[in-house]
């Protein structure tokens, strides 16, 4: 097939969600409304809910339907859910009944903490009523506060695990907000009550204000998922153009200032270097944080510094491509889906850890810099400016970094542009800048599918011409279909400094996903069958094939959580110039074509001990790699929480063979759901390191608090010595001033 007639039938592809929507649509009636109640005395947040005379005199929402097991059905206990607000803050109960309360599951005490294997309850706020953007609060028995900012209806993401996700927007998991949640374990079931400030969320002032809202109720033992607004297989809370409506809420501007100072304490030794010695520094800096309106929200920093946030975890590199570690900074993960733009991981044209990190993973310092972000009616507006410090002796100079973001939205429809520019700062840097130019825009057609894209350009004054970049994506979302087809073509010269590019040198990339889950009847023990088949390739700037891949697969899902999933893989490797894979181990031009088998097993992860297991078996470049990976969780009660995973590749090649073995341990207890202290413990086979990173946190308002931090670094000193390589020692203390308060 040559590539002209690969692009003709990608646009066949991509023209399939318009067909398929022509199905019968959902309207706005079909969604369900409930009314917000204004009262003069606030509720005293305990989590003691059926006898509180006030929360008694206002009306439940209504009843949820269940999404999983079986679709469509009431729920299997009952949920009272009441809203209320004062003229400050926003109040919501909710009374979990359960006929076996001695039964629900606890996973993990932390904050943020993964709900989804957990008994819970969450809801979402659309405060724009934008259909597109909005704030989740949830908590579970234990009462832990669990909060996050929805762009975009949570589409995007690369990866949405807690100091893993957000850095591609969608759904950010590290934004911390103040408010507070009390709950309580009855004979009954249990009980939460919700008191969230205005001052917290991002909103438009006025009478008669209406919001977008929806609720969610885990019940573990039965593996269920209910919600308030019924949403089709395949879909979650996140999908705002779904969510109900709340009405009565007549509000205004509470102001809202911040200042947020931190003091932080180090000790550093570094072992390989002469001297040896331990060196000691300390630092203080600040953020504050203000409300220029209720949805445009200004935040400034000085001597930003990140100590408390955990380190990147251990990946071994087994091709030829750029790995990806994602965003783990608060500072830059709040409101981070207001400034992405691109394709997830591979083509980022705003990639925060540019700001901060140099290249090799060096730590340069950030002086400071300012963020204005929110909406202006139906427009999104981000500004950015940050200035990094220099390190002399690693030859990494000072930089200031500009990004500018416009994104004007119409229901799921949008039209957006994005600058960015990084500029040299100092002596005789004329010269010195990379700047990125780009719009983008989506088409949402109806509420089950979209077409997306975008067009770039970057400057770089070494580089002339072919430094464009453009994407062009459809999807359809609907009743257990999933289907998507992509065009993405990326030039040469095209160099997004202040981004990230997964492949440089320029690639043309086509991709497409057919995916549907097949839900079983009620009565079986079953609950889904999800089969899909996706391909993706690459070809580079000569239409020379780099990488094909194309996966069929099927999952296997019963109702007591337990899952199988059983696919072959169809992959190609063009290689035109020969690469060290490994030391010692190189791989020869030419064109690699391979089968390989992969199966997962997956076990209740709300179980005390849980498995997930994945084997890959087939061709690699011209041999074999045998790929295991394997982690077990164990929960003690809501107090202990560990993960201890092991990546095993073994590699056969003609021209050698070699191992590559990534072990971590992510071991977590939590005191109560504001006193934990976790270790990520790491051991990479090819950079023959291991590595300790523990952390002590003790949690005020918004996740500041004290903070302390123990990093070591084991490996070899030198050829004949193994040992320390780097300790260090952090202790870390941060508070909120809520000035207007």
């Amino acid at each position: 097939m040559t590539l002209l007639s690969k692009k003709h039938y990608l646009f066949l592809l991509l023209l399939l969600p318009i067909g398929l929507f022509a199905q019968e649509e959902m309207t706005a009636a079909d969604r369900p409304s409930t009314k917000a109640n204004q009262i003069a005395t606030a509720p005293t947040i305990d989590g003691q809910v059926i006898d509180d005379p006030i929360w008694q005199k206002i009306n439940t929402v209504g009843k949820l339907i269940q999404n999983t097991p079986n679709w469509g059905n009431e729920a299997s206990e009952k949920t009272d859910i009441r809203i209320a607000y004062t003229e400050t803050t926003f109040y919501l109960s909710v009374v979990c009944y359960d006929a076996t309360p001695d039964q629900l599951v606890v996973s993990d005490a932390r904050r943020d903490a993964d709900l989804a294997g957990t008994d819970a309850f969450l809801f979402i706020l659309d405060t724009y009523k934008d259909s597109q953007n909005g704030f989740v609060f949830g908590t579970n028995s234990v009462g832990i506060e669990y909060d996050a900012q929805v762009d975009n209806e949570g589409q995007g993401n690369f990866n949405n695990n807690r100091q893993q996700g957000g850095v591609i927007g969608g759904f950010n998991l590290n934004w911390d907000a103040s408010w507070e949640v009390k709950t309580e374990v009855g004979d009954y079931g249990w009980s939460a009550e919700f008191a969230i400030p205005f001052r917290t969320l991002r909103f438009k002032s006025g009478a008669n204000t209406t919001w977008g809202i929806n609720f969610r109720r885990n019940i573990r033992k039965t593996n269920e998922i209910n919600f308030w607004s019924p949403l089709p297989l395949g879909l979650d809370m996140k999908r705002l153009s779904l969510a109900g409506t709340l009405t009565g809420l007549s509000i205004k501007s509470p102001g809202n200032l911040k200042v947020i100072p931190y003091a932080l304490g180090r000790a550093d030794r570094d072992f390989t270097a002469v001297d040896g010695d331990t060196n000691f520094d300390t630092e203080v800096g600040v953020d504050v944080k203000y409300s220029v309106t209720p949805s445009m929200t200004l935040d400034l920093t000085y001597n930003t510094d990140f100590a408390q946030v955990e380190v990147d975890d251990q990946q071994v590199n087994l091709d030829r491509f750029n790995l990806f570690f994602p965003e783990k900074r608060p500072f830059f993960l709040e409101n981070a889906g207001q400034f992405t733009v691109g394709s997830p991981g591979e083509v980022d044209l705003f990639f925060s850890r540019r700001i901060g990190i140099a290249d090799g993973g060096i730590q340069t310092p950030i002086i400071g810099g300012a963020r204005l972000s929110g909406k202006v009616n139906k427009t999104a507006i981000g500004l950015l400016n940050m200035t990094t410090g220099d390190v002399p002796d690693l030859d990494v100079g000072r930089n200031n970094f500009t990004v500018a973001r416009v994104n004007h939205q119409e229901g799921r429809s949008g039209i957006g542009g994005i600058f960015t520019n990084r500029s040299g700062l100092g002596d005789d840097v004329s010269g010195d800048y990379n700047r990125t130019y780009a719009i983008d825009g989506r088409l949402g057609l109806g509420r089950k599918a979209k077409l997306s894209g975008f067009l770039a350009k970057t400057d770089t004054p070494e580089l002339d011409g072919n430094d464009l970049s453009f994407q062009l994506r459809s999807d359809y979302n609907w009743d257990g279909w999933r289907l998507f087809a992509g065009y993405t073509e990326v030039g040469e010269n095209f160099n997004p400094e202040v981004g990230f590019l997964g492949r440089e040198g320029g690639f043309k990339k086509a991709e497409a996903l057919i995916f549907y889950t097949i839900r079983a009847d009620e009565n079986a023990k079953f609950l889904e069958n999800r089969p899909h088949i996706s391909y993706r390739g690459y070809w580079d700037s000569e239409n020379r094939m780099q990488t094909s891949f194309l996966h069929i697969d099927n999952h296997w899902v019963w109702k007591n959580a337990f899952e199988v999933h059983t696919g072959v893989n169809f992959t190609g490797q063009g290689v035109y110039e020969p690469f060290e894979i490994s030391k010692g181990v190189v791989v020869p031009a030419g064109t690699y074509d391979h089968a390989e088998s992969q199966i997962v097993f997956i076990t209740n992860p709300s179980k005390p001990v849980s498995i997930s297991t994945r084997h890959i078996n087939g061709g690699f470049f011209g041999g074999t790699r045998f790929a295991n990976s394997a982690s077990i969780n164990l929960i003690l009660g809501d107090k202990f929480n560990s993960e201890i995973g092991f990546q095993h590749n073994d590699i056969r090649l003609p021209g050698g063979d070699f191992t590559a073995d990534v072990f971590r341990a992510k071991l977590a207890y939590s005191f109560t759901p504001s006193i934990f202290t976790q270790s990520l413990i790491q051991y990479n086979s090819v950079a023959d390191i291991w590595s300790a990173n523990i952390r002590f946190g003790w949690l005020q308002q918004a996740n500041t608090g004290l903070f302390l931090v123990y990093n070591e670094n084991r490996g070899q000193v030198s050829d004949l010595v193994s040992g320390p390589l780097n300790r260090s020692f952090i202790l870390k203390y941060s508070r909120v001033f809520d000035v207007l308060r």
